[in-house]
């Protein structure tokens, strides 16, 4: 259940810097500032430049500043899934106290306790996410605080990822001069915001397509079993464009977002528009159909892999299909490609905030929406690795400190405000419904 008061995501993209601002009220949610700039010093995800990078994460916080009406110091930071690896843990104490009453501290030893095993050097522990506990032999319990037991088991989700991505991440953060209140793995606050409760239960696949790569996420029994990372994304159709029309990659951008379409089979080869190209004085004209299909070439490519990693775990077959979103899924004809290549249910998610309506938003909004779920178990839990003995407080702000931006007109609020356009089109429904193999399906990494 969200909580009262004001939390900040942080999106650090390939392509462009994304902060969302947002107060919960009673566990209403009301945006009250955004903001975007382009990136800088990132590749394929991954920071390689630290200094240029702040300079992208200040830009955007003022924008979200100057929105808000408020002074952003603390955030929520997406951690990619490059090389993010997750297991199962387990651990078991003895209840402490004299009374057998257990407590915080007995929440956060069994947490300890889960947390020994070997770690390699050039890992760390990113998170940890109980799952459930077992008192003296009863199961199934999420909060076992001021229940009597002697005996106490945890069982969870450990998150572990590479020692140098994460210390880039927060040392950037940290530079910009912002408090990082969690480091929150991107694909688990993707999968939990979009997905109902039974496509979590049951299987979905989500494909969060961004500039600089492509995740393939696996969600099963309402856990993130299985990521992936492709480094192709948004960004590699369009330098595909400028280097086969011979344009600038701003050219190139322009013409994928004003005239692309990633399914070639609905453009025309006689819808022709004017291209600038490198070493002529004249623009020359190229059809919408060509360009729709260097932009499949490489759609393609991307969803032919997906679709090999999730055959490879017997991931096709989950009832749940798959669920696009991310800037690269915003282009026309994405969602149809996908459908033709996996050959399995495919729609596209699209935020319903106003002036947000577009994939690209997708990710920063999960942020915040994850943090402001997170509950006194996880805070205890995480004090296992932090050190931290107590539960943070989310910002309070006063509610006429800042517009609430979710309730001005759509007349004087509109999406390219935070430079996109809503160019995507709506999901067409097609194909089948859920798929009839509900049972028997990833018993390779899932057993």
């Amino acid at each position: 259940m969200a909580k009262t008061g004001l939390y900040t995501g942080l999106d650090i993209g390939t392509t462009s810097i994304k902060v969302v601002v947002a107060e919960y009220i009673e566990g209403q949610m009301n945006i009250i500032g955004v903001g975007n700039a382009k990136s800088e010093g990132l590749n394929r995800g991954i920071i390689v430049d630290i200094d240029k990078t702040v300079q992208s994460i200040q830009r955007a916080i003022r924008q979200a500043e100057e929105k808000a009406g408020i002074k952003i110091t603390n955030v929520n930071v997406g951690l990619p899934a490059n090389l993010l690896q997750v297991e199962t843990c387990q651990g078991m104490i003895a209840v402490n106290s004299d009374s057998k009453e257990i407590t915080d501290e007995d929440v956060r030893n069994v947490a300890s306790a889960a947390l020994v095993r070997s770690v390699p050097p050039e890992r760390q522990i990113v998170s940890i996410l109980p799952q459930e506990f077992t008192v003296d032999g009863f199961e199934g319990i999420k909060d076992p605080r001021g229940m009597i037991g002697v005996r106490l088991e945890m069982f969870g989700l450990l998150f572990t990822g590479p020692k140098t991505i994460v210390h880039n991440l927060t040392s950037t953060v940290e530079k910009a001069g912002l408090v990082l209140d969690e480091l929150i793995i991107a694909p688990l606050a993707l999968t939990e915001s979009i997905l109902s409760d039974g496509e979590r239960d049951f299987g979905t696949t989500v494909i969060d397509m961004g500039g600089g790569q492509t995740t393939t996420a696996v969600m099963h029994d309402k856990q993130l079993k299985f990521t992936d990372v492709n480094p192709e994304g948004g960004e590699f159709v369009t330098r595909d464009i400028s280097v086969v029309l011979n344009t600038s990659f701003n050219n190139a951008e322009a013409l994928k977002v004003n005239y692309g379409d990633a399914y070639p089979s609905r453009t025309s080869s006689n819808e022709e528009f004017p291209v600038d190209v490198i070493g002529k004085s004249e623009p020359i004209k190229i059809d919408e159909k060509y360009l729709s299909e260097i932009i499949e070439a490489r759609v393609e490519q991307i969803f032919q892999k997906s679709r090999e990693v999730l055959r490879d775990i017997d991931a096709l077959d989950l009832p749940g299909g798959v669920v696009l979103t991310g800037g690269g899924a915003s282009l026309p004809g994405v969602v149809e490609l996908a459908q033709d290549i996996l050959d399995v249910n495919v729609k596209l998610f699209v935020p319903n905030h106003m002036g947000l309506r577009n994939p690209v938003f997708t990710n920063v909004i999960s942020l915040v929406e994850y943090a402001a779920s997170l509950n006194d178990i996880y805070h205890i839990s995480k004090g296992a690795i932090t050190g931290e003995r107590t539960i943070p407080k989310p910002t309070q702000v006063a509610q006429s400190a800042a517009p609430n931006y979710s309730q001005v007109p759509q007349e004087d609020y509109k999406p390219d405000d935070y430079g996109y356009d809503d160019y995507y089109e709506e999901p067409k429904e097609k194909g089948p419904g859920l798929l009839d193999k509900a049972k028997g399906f990833l018993n390779n990494i899932f057993d």
